[in-house]
């Protein structure tokens, strides 16, 4: 089969399709979303887990081989989140995104930018209907975590929220938090994304700051020097999350602008099952505008090249 590396670059190779383990699924992929994570996967923004790792982890696929719940022909998704031990504290507390024996797809085994894939049945998730495959790609990744993220933000009811950055998550978490009644201010410097903001109902996106103080501020951009800036704009009582697996540094804060007054920065790290399971009913109880573009498997490398240099809008899926 056909299928990408990360070789210290991406690499295209023949390879055997995979072999599924017990309670393993075997997907022949239809779509796979190009997230931001993959980026800092191939770049060794990330430490290596797995040489020479198939990337992705927004995977959109047909089970020809069944395990578990589900049957060969199944549409099914497969998110980031790929094992847990079961065990630990924080796995029996429903916090088994914080597992420390947790892996990943596309970083501890191989994901989606490839033909074929396999995925544990457990970690497997069943899919809404009324979107196009490459509609559901980035709901796997940008839309969960983007949830997380805003129940990590906290935005209170009818609050205000700041969104810094507007990719494939922001453009998702933004969309719920406006049918929620918030009032969503987003900050980017991307004119068609400023674009796309204002299409899907924000009240403001501009390059500088939000015109108002706001109650919750999520950053999306992989941008430390965003971090000060986002608790300037927050209120008393304000919380910011940061939406990344990857930072770069935060500059020096200064106390009392930056976080007294019960200001809170909370970071955000992956998530539950349940939390998919309940942004994924949440996408098919209320249909959310998708903005993709596809990119034919056999030119992963340029659509991650174009999110590297800020030319995609929305969400980019690979096609199989």
């Amino acid at each position: 089969m056909r299928a990408w590396r990360a070789t210290g670059g991406l690499t295209r190779h023949e390879t055997p399709v995979p072999v599924p383990g017990a309670g393993e699924l075997l997907l022949r992929v239809r779509t796979c979303g190009v997230c931001r994570t993959d980026l800092h996967v191939v770049d060794g923004d990330l430490p290596v887990h797995r040489p020479d790792v198939v990337p992705g982890h927004e995977v959109v696929g047909e089970v020809v081989e069944a395990a578990g719940a589900f049957a060969v022909g199944d549409l099914v998704g497969v998110p980031w989140l790929r094992h847990t031990c079961g065990r630990c504290r924080f796995c029996l507390s429903g916090r088994e995104n914080l597992c420390p024996f947790s892996r990943y797809t596309g970083w501890d085994a191989d994901g989606g930018y490839a033909e074929y894939a396999v995925v544990p049945a457990g970690y497997a998730l069943r899919l809404p209907t009324g979107y196009s495959d490459s509609e559901l790609a980035p709901l796997l990744c940008a839309g969960i975590i983007g949830y997380h993220a805003l129940l990590r933000a906290e935005v209170p009811a009818g609050g205000r929220l700041a969104v810094y950055g507007f990719g494939g998550s922001a453009h998702l978490a933004a969309q719920v938090a406006v049918a929620r009644g918030a009032t969503v201010h987003v900050v980017t410097r991307n004119p068609a994304a400023r674009e796309l903001a204002l299409s899907l109902g924000v009240a403001s996106a501009s390059a500088g700051a939000p015109p108002e103080p706001v109650d919750s501020a999520i950053i999306f951009a992989p941008a430390g020097e965003l971090v000060p800036r986002a608790l300037a704009a927050v209120d008393r009582g304000g919380t910011v999350a940061i939406a990344g697996i990857h930072l770069t540094d935060v500059p020096p804060l200064n106390y009392r602008e930056h976080l007294f007054q019960d200001r809170q920065l909370r970071s955000v790290t992956s998530n539950t099952r349940a939390q998919a399971r309940e942004f994924l009913t949440l996408a098919g109880e209320h249909r959310l505008e998708v903005s993709t573009r596809d990119y034919p498997l056999a030119e992963a490398d340029r659509a991650l090249r174009d999110l590297a240099d800020g030319r995609v809008t929305g969400a980019a899926v690979l096609v199989s």
